[in-house]
């Protein structure tokens, strides 16, 4: 593992001088991760001592943070269960290499936004065939889940015109009527999503009869979840497909460190729902039962 900035921040306090900012890989603006990460980067900020600071960092989100922990280029990062199970193993999206991280705590679940303009001829994935979509970043969670899903439909992704946007920019040109559909991997409400609502009516698109099942059949680490219809003025709810997410570091971060991270966050948890909406659908004791091994500063913790 890389040296990293933490590792010089300790250096630096030894010294007497200001200990070196934590870097919290998150997303792309307009999704959930990058409030996340502010809201977490606060509280650390504020409860975990003068040795340790925090700052949100923008990435291309899930996909890419396990190879920026891999890299040394942030210490602390979001991703998903799905993906930590593949980071570890060295499957998937990491066939270059194993990363050795460890779980540090359960966040929210991030669900899939299939978004059109409500008056759109696309009511299937299967509409989407030639139609313009924005698919959210390059190395973001969503192409993960396009990647899986449409094959499924038999159908691959240069079956639509792709645009490898931010979630903010994708819904901004759906509402611009630049592209089709808009598809953003996030908790919700969604800060893009609820941006493109103020000025248009939407709808999710759905899952054709059985399609739904089959994905969630197909692998276990997803799941189905309903999105009330006032949480984007649609006018009708959404079933979508959605997978728990996780805050992980490299097992090579100081122990003690990742225990004042977690003790800071899950020792305020009632600030930190009242900073962050989904905060409020974190369930700690989701952290005994995550995909991958407890960081040992976070079992320090969590199994207390």
């Amino acid at each position: 593992m890389k040296k990293t900035a933490f590792a010089a921040g300790l250096l630096l306090a030894a010294t007497g001088a200001e200990a070196e900012e934590l870097r919290i890989g998150t997303a792309s603006l307009g999704g959930a991760f990058y409030p996340m990460g502010q809201s977490i980067a606060n509280l650390v900020n504020k409860y975990a001592g003068d040795d340790i600071s925090m700052v949100p960092v923008v990435t291309g989100g899930s996909v890419q943070n396990p190879r920026l922990l891999d890299a040394g280029e942030v210490e602390i990062a979001i991703t998903n269960n799905n993906l930590a199970v593949l980071a570890i193993n060295g499957k998937g999206p990491y066939k270059s290499g194993a990363i050795d991280v460890g779980a540090v705590a359960a966040l929210h679940p991030s669900v899939l936004h299939m978004i059109v303009l409500e008056g759109s001829d696309i009511k299937t994935i299967e509409d989407l065939k030639g139609k313009r979509v924005a698919v959210g970043p390059a190395g973001g969670g969503t192409l993960g889940f396009l990647n899986f899903l449409l094959p499924l439909h038999d159908m691959e992704l240069e079956d639509m015109t792709p645009s490898f946007l931010s979630y903010s920019d994708g819904f901004s040109q759906l509402s611009d009527g630049n592209v089709d559909a808009a598809f953003a991997l996030s908790g919700y409400p969604a800060g893009a999503v609820m941006q493109a609502s103020a000025g248009n009516k939407l709808r999710f698109i759905s899952f054709s009869d059985g399609m739904l099942e089959k994905a969630l059949a197909k692998n276990g680490a997803y799941k189905s979840v309903e999105i009330p219809a006032d949480v984007y003025g649609t006018a009708e709810p959404g079933t979508v497909i959605g997978v728990n997410n996780m805050l992980i570091a490299p097992n090579s971060l100081s122990a003690d460190v990742v225990e004042k991270i977690v003790a800071s966050v899950f020792n305020h948890l009632d600030e930190f729902q009242a900073e962050n909406a989904n905060a409020k659908q974190i369930d700690p004791a989701a952290s005994l039962s995550l995909a991958i091994p407890l960081h040992e500063g976070a079992a320090r913790y969590f199994e207390k």
